[in-house]
């Protein structure tokens, strides 16, 4: 490795240094200033052109503070520190002074001071505090992550304010040098689970890491699993809710998407306002949105398996109903399947693609249209649109996006399974399914728990899985968080 160059007394030779790393920079801007009362100091700022505020920053004041100083005065108020500003940075060496140049700061130089220093200032332009597209919630916070990791981070504070909070700073990308930062809580988190993530966001080399989905699949421990490893989340509430129960947080920069980890079946399946409404109705949605994730993977295969293997399970009217819309179809049943399922993945990439008001516009009219074209010309039978439109129901229902991805690609498996080998098939599939998810950790913690080790909480778990028990009875924090730091509700 290239040794670092120290940052020198002398002006000239440092600015002959930051010429060298931006040769041929022009959004990169460099000005030579005098300083002092006597302008008998030198000194030389550098920054990116949109990310400071000449007018009204910190910097203004920073050199409206140095001119009216004397040239040992200024020495003096460089060495103790004494700029006035908290978030002043010393560099020792000219490629520490382009790393802080490149978060979005100002760099000064100062002839005869042998460091570089980074002040504070607007930084790099992002979209902001915005509101969650991906997790909606009837009650509860509407604020959503943004793409500066700083801001991410306070957002996380403000609902925590305790000293106990850590935020830990990581860099990822050789060439990009994005900042990933690890928060979580210091007495309710194992140790060994930071020291592990530690470990894994340095056991990769990648030229960028430009959002937090590509920590997500170098960092996974079984990497060809339909089913994440991390939970992704938009939403600062539901992410201090996860550092409250001793989990671990990675915010990267230019991402608006959080990583939780640990994680498991179950918590996929909770929103943040499952905790904000009654214990019943909280139940109720929870229950109901396990039977979506089921339907989800199998309906369309299960409806294959029915009515090409096991018709003696079906009433005789709704048999006869079954094939009275069926007649006149060319296609087989599997191919009527695949042929609806494939149109409705192809509406729903679409609506994504497609600009705002469009993008709803083509998915609910495109499929109205597709579904009933395809019905008149005798492609489908109504039934199978039926199908179909029950199962993206289904999948609509799972509140997070890449765990429903999971199952509309187990949904493809399932079909071919049971166009194969009938209920059989999707039994047999079923079994796989439940042997990988067995096998399937997060960071150690099993994936189908509380499914699985409810014993090693005393079944606490339990009440905070199929339905969610009253508020004032999850006094314990889930299996997370140390063991000595359980307790987390105290009733006087």
């Amino acid at each position: 490795m290239k040794e670092k160059v120290a940052v020198s007394k002398r002006l000239s030779e440092n600015i002959a240094q930051m010429e060298e790393f931006f040769h041929e920079c022009d959004d990169i801007k460099k000005k030579e200033l005098m300083l002092g009362r006597q302008m008998d100091v030198a000194c030389y700022l550098t920054f990116i052109e949109v990310s400071v505020d000449m007018g009204t920053s910190a910097l203004s004041e920073v050199l409206k503070y140095l001119k009216g100083l004397g040239k040992e005065e200024i020495y003096q108020a460089l060495e103790q520190n004494a700029l006035g500003i908290s978030d002043a940075t010393y560099f020792d060496t000219i490629e520490d002074a382009v790393d802080g140049l490149l978060t979005g700061e100002v760099i000064l130089f100062v002839d005869g001071f042998d460091r570089a220093v980074k002040i504070p200032d607007d930084g790099y332009p992002n979209m902001g505090i915005t509101e969650a597209d991906s997790e909606k919630v009837i009650r509860g916070s509407n604020e959503g992550f943004c793409d500066s990791v700083k801001q991410n981070a306070a957002l996380i504070r403000k609902r925590i304010r305790s000293p106990k909070v850590k935020v830990k700073q990581k860099k990822c990308g050789m060439r990009s040098n994005t900042n990933v930062y690890l928060v979580f809580m210091e007495d309710l988190v194992y140790p060994g689970l930071v020291r592990e993530i530690g470990h894994r966001l340095e056991g990769f080399e990648i030229d960028g890491v430009l959002d937090s989905g590509v920590i997500e699949q170098l960092t996974e421990e079984k990497w060809y699993s339909p089913f994440p490893q991390f939970q992704t989340t938009e939403r600062p509430d539901r992410a201090a809710m996860a550092v409250l129960e001793g989990r671990v947080v990675v915010l990267s920069d230019n991402s608006p998407v959080g990583l939780i980890l640990p994680t498991d079946y179950n918590s996929f399946i909770k929103t943040s306002d499952d905790y904000y409404n009654r214990w019943e109705i909280a139940s109720f949605g929870r229950l109901l949105r396990y039977v979506a994730s089921f339907f989800a993977m199998t309906l369309p295969g299960f409806y294959l398996a029915v009515t090409n293997f096991h018709t003696q399970i079906l009433p005789t009217m709704l048999l006869l109903s079954f094939a009275d819309a069926r007649s006149g179809v060319p296609f087989p049943a599997v191919v009527e399947v695949i042929l609806m399922e494939l149109s409705f993945e192809l509406l729903r990439e679409a609506g994504v693609r497609l600009p705002g008001a469009m993008g709803n516009t083509i998915g609910i009219v495109g499929g109205l249209i597709i579904g009933q074209a395809a019905v008149e010309a005798n492609l489908v039978s109504p039934i199978v649109v039926i199908v179909i439109s029950f199962t993206a129901l289904c999948s609509f229902a799972i509140p997070n996006e890449e765990f429903a991805t999971a199952f509309r690609l187990l949904k493809f498996f399932f079909i071919g399974m049971c166009a194969w080998l009938g209920y059989f098939g999707m039994l047999l599939g079923l079994l796989f399914v439940l042997i990988h998810l067995a096998h399937l950790k997060s960071f150690g913690i099993p994936y189908l728990m509380p499914f699985v080790g409810a014993d090693l909480t005393d079944y606490e778990d339990e009440r905070d899985f199929l339905w969610r028990w009253p508020i004032r009875k999850l006094t314990k924090r889930p299996i997370y968080a140390r063991r000595e730091e359980r307790v987390k509700l105290k009733l006087k």
